[in-house]
C-alpha cells in the first residue's frame, strides 16, 4: 500500500505524487526520530486520529509537543509517504474490513467511507482506488459474502 500517492494519472482526479527531498530530513537525531515514529504509530493507529477527517500534521505536532516539520520528516523517512497518504492508507484498511464483514453490511460505502475518517465520498474513491486498483463497490461485491 506504501505506493498509494505515486500512481500516474488515474480516474477520480488522481494526481501523481513529486518526489521533493527535504534538508531537514537528515537533521533529525535517530533516537528521536526512532521516538517520534513510536508515538505517531499510537497517536494515529491505536487511538485511531485516522478517523478524524480534520484531523492535521499540525494537530499532531501539538499532540507530539513539536513541530511540523519534525513529524513531516519521520512520516517520510519511516513511513515513506506523506502525513495525508499516511491517514488514508489506515482509513483504506479499516474501510476494506468494514465492507467485508457481515456487522457493517447494512453501512452504505458512504457510511462507511465517513465512519473510517474520509471528509468526502470523491476524497475516498480517489484514495480507493489509488490503492486498490478497483472502485469500492466492485471490490465490495466482490469479496462480500453473507452469511
Amino acid at each position: 500500500m506504501n505506493d498509494e500517492c505515486k500512481e500516474k494519472s488515474q480516474p477520480y482526479n488522481v494526481k501523481e505524487k513529486s518526489e521533493k527531498q527535504a534538508a531537514y530530513r537528515s537533521l533529525i537525531r535517530a533516537e528521536l526520530a526512532d521516538e517520534l515514529f513510536d508515538k505517531i504509530l499510537n497517536i494515529i493507529v491505536v487511538n485511531k486520529k485516522y478517523r478524524d477527517p480534520s484531523y492535521s500534521a499540525k494537530d499532531l505536532a501539538k499532540e507530539l509537543q513539536t513541530n511540523t516539520r519534525y513529524v513531516s520528516a519521520v512520516i517520510n523517512s519511516r513511513f515513506n509517504m506523506n502525513f495525508s497518504c499516511l491517514l488514508n492508507e489506515y482509513r483504506i484498511k479499516e474501510a476494506l474490513h468494514r465492507m467485508v464483514d457481515k456487522r457493517y453490511a447494512d453501512e452504505t460505502i458512504e457510511e462507511i467511507s465517513v465512519a473510517v475518517g474520509f471528509a468526502n465520498r470523491q476524497s475516498f474513491y480517489a484514495a480507493f482506488y489509488r490503492i486498490m486498483k478497483e472502485t469500492p463497490n466492485s471490490y465490495r461485491k466482490r469479496n462480500f459474502k453473507k452469511k
